[in-house]
């Protein structure tokens, strides 16, 4: 069966349990694959091959904050230890929002999330990408229009954005490496319950800012690590808002927590450039949470 979800589309929208959410920018995978068996030679000295069983490809898509809170919500509650499995569906329409392809995931777990790289000279417009576990995927047929017009967008640029963290200046920050969050799936001596979720991975922090603003971040590196002043009362928490184009509205908080700083240090400078001097510091990070504006915390 061929990834007919991968062709040429003008658009892709998400159904999350029935739910027409907004459009994606991609889509990839979700294809079966069958395993191949090779058995131990005969007196020929020539392996026998033969399929096995059937395993999906993991289901990977790109979106924007206004694809839809539910999707958000999902996410967030891998993130918070407490996985759920669910059933969508990715329909792909053409120019004229004809539905010309569907594809259907059943009993699906989240298994990666990952934040794009932020920096604040960027131009280009950013997306999550979101990978599911599905239990298994079957194409179905589609037909009629979606449901009007995707759910426009709202456009957020990877330089949008607004890191807060408790007693350090945050606004000479130039950038933020890409933050991936990783949800394990392990398989129990229960082959009937399926695949279960296992252990949360939560990524460091690197974090790029101006040198001429980094008093605040030296000053906690010298207490924390060079100090040893590091047990969990001196860890701090924080935020990154991925905001709108006028900088004013957040489309999405991440929440962090446990933060602990484990190195700090100059950007590599060639002499004579004019590049502003900057300052990387490296964070481990306990847990994260992931919010949509209505139910962003109030700090």
């Amino acid at each position: 069966m061929p990834d007919r979800i991968s062709t040429a589309a003008a658009h892709f929208q998400l159904v999350l349990d029935g739910v027409r959410l907004g459009s994606l920018k991609s889509v990839d995978g979700g294809s079966p694959v069958g395993s191949v068996v090779s058995v131990k030679a005969d007196s020929s000295l020539i392996p026998k091959k033969h399929l096995g069983s059937i395993s999906y490809s993991p289901l990977v898509m790109q979106c924007g904050p206004g694809t839809g809170s539910a999707l958000f919500d999902w996410i967030n509650a891998s993130w918070t230890g407490k996985a759920q499995r669910k059933d969508g569906s990715i329909v792909t329409a053409d120019v004229n929002l004809t539905a010309v392809s569907q594809r259907d995931f059943v009993h699906a777990l989240i298994t990666e999330t990952t934040i794009p790289a932020l920096d604040g000279s960027a131009k280009n417009p950013a997306y999550v990408t979101v990978t599911l576990a599905p239990e298994f995927t079957r194409d179905s047929k589609a037909s009629g229009k979606v449901t009007g017009e995707p759910v426009k967008q709202k456009l957020w640029v990877a330089s949008n954005f607004r890191v807060s963290i408790d007693g350090l200046d945050g606004t000479r920050v130039m950038r933020v490496d890409a933050l991936t969050v990783t949800q394990a799936i392990v398989q129990t001596g229960d082959f009937r319950a399926g695949p279960q979720p296992g252990p949360l991975d939560f990524p460091n922090l690197t974090i790029t800012l101006s040198q001429a603003g980094a008093e605040t971040w030296f000053a906690w590196f010298e207490d924390f690590v060079v100090k040893g002043n590091n047990d969990q009362s001196k860890e701090k928490k924080g935020s990154i808002a991925l905001l709108s184009p006028d900088m004013k509205d957040e489309l999405l908080r991440i929440e962090l927590f446990g933060l602990g700083i484990f190195a700090l240090g100059p950007e590599k400078a060639d002499a004579g450039s004019d590049k502003i001097a900057a300052v990387t510091a490296q964070m481990y990070c306990e847990r994260m949470e992931l919010h949509v504006p209505d139910k962003t915390p109030v700090p």
